[in-house]
């Protein structure tokens, strides 16, 4: 078959690979329904993130199960399976503690962002479908394999009660499902930072009430400004920088949680400025599997429509422009049709 391999910094192409197997008898594999570019593939194709070799593209995935090893017993060929972005047998301490994204036995999918793939723990991973979904819900349940799920956890780790007046640091996809999970959680007051008309539009859609457009400690002063002095009850920090942590941290109230979902770059935290803004912090790979259920069910019952968050569609054979339209930020998120 074909799949999407990264050779270099900016230097995608869908080209020939071995067709996937069962290499272990808890392994499964799909035929994607459809699958996508994540913010978090743009790290090693700006040559940000150093990679060793070609590597296997792709993480965020659904489709039908064609092929299962001896040993699973929970999906079974013919089911449309939704699975999380990070691989678990969902029966270890940390599973049952509620972050499977930290299982024993965890491992990060890869390989997705072509026509079939194989995913490990497939009892653990995947969520079946009672049937098969109708199309125009593939793009929502595709967003509940990382995206969507990485956002609910930001509003999670922050604490997000319903009344709550929370802030978003990033406007990517990541952000803007923090958008729509700090709204279904009850949040009355939803700012979120952000530059870009396309992405407030859509921010606004989801349940923010303010936007932000200042950044560094002017975002920080309006923030403030809009608070009346206070700071937020909560933040989701869903970027990953110095700068982004900087302004998450200096924008809370004292007491205020911050989820942070956005993987760390250069970032360093000062304990003692820490230790006096009296916030809490929480984050990390998002434990997605653990909300998985309740996110299909909302998409399936159409309370939530997180799919609106692709803005580009291509075929995966036009994979290499989705990258570039992403990195040029003509794209906030790329689905690719299989």
């Amino acid at each position: 078959m074909l799949a999407t391999i990264l050779h270099g910094a900016g230097d995608v192409r869908y080209e020939p690979v071995a067709d996937p197997q069962i290499l272990k008898p808890t392994d499964a594999i799909i035929k994607l329904a459809a699958t996508c570019i994540c913010g978090s593939d743009l790290w090693p194709y700006r040559g940000l993130q150093p990679t060793s070799g070609p590597a296997a593209m792709g993480h965020e995935y659904c489709g039908v199960v064609v092929d299962v090893g001896a040993d699973v017993r929970t999906v079974r060929p013919g089911q449309f399976v939704v699975g999380s972005f990070c691989i678990s047998d969902n029966t270890c301490p940390h599973c049952r503690f509620g972050f499977p994204s930290s299982c024993e036995q965890r491992e990060f999918m890869s390989g997705a962002q072509a026509p079939f793939a194989r995913v490990p723990l497939a009892d653990g991973t995947l969520v079946p479908l009672a049937e098969m979904p109708p199309d125009d819900l593939i793009p929502s349940l595709l967003a509940a394999s990382d995206v969507l799920g990485t956002g609910w956890y930001a509003a999670y780790a922050a604490n997000v009660r319903p009344g709550a007046t929370v802030a978003v640091v990033g406007d990517g996809a990541v952000g803007l499902m923090g958008v729509l999970a700090a709204k279904q959680m009850g949040a009355e007051r939803i700012i979120i930072m952000s530059r870009h008309k396309a992405r407030q539009d859509l921010a606004l859609d989801y349940g923010a009430t303010d936007i932000v457009s200042e950044r560094a400690e002017a975002g920080v002063a309006r923030i403030k400004e809009l608070t009346g002095g206070i700071g937020v009850d909560g933040v989701l920090e869903c970027v990953g920088t110095q700068e982004s942590m900087r302004q998450a941290i200096q924008c809370a109230r004292p007491g205020a949680m911050i989820g942070y979902v956005g993987v760390p770059h250069g970032v360093e935290l000062d304990g003692q400025s820490l230790f006096f803004s009296q916030t809490g912090m929480l984050g990390g790979p998002a434990p997605v599997r653990r909300f998985l259920p309740q996110l299909i069910e909302l998409v399936l019952q159409r309370k939530i429509n997180p799919g609106k968050v692709f803005d580009q569609e291509l075929p995966i054979a036009d994979v290499a422009e989705g990258y570039r339209a992403m990195d040029e930020r003509r794209a906030i998120k790329t689905l690719l049709r299989v």
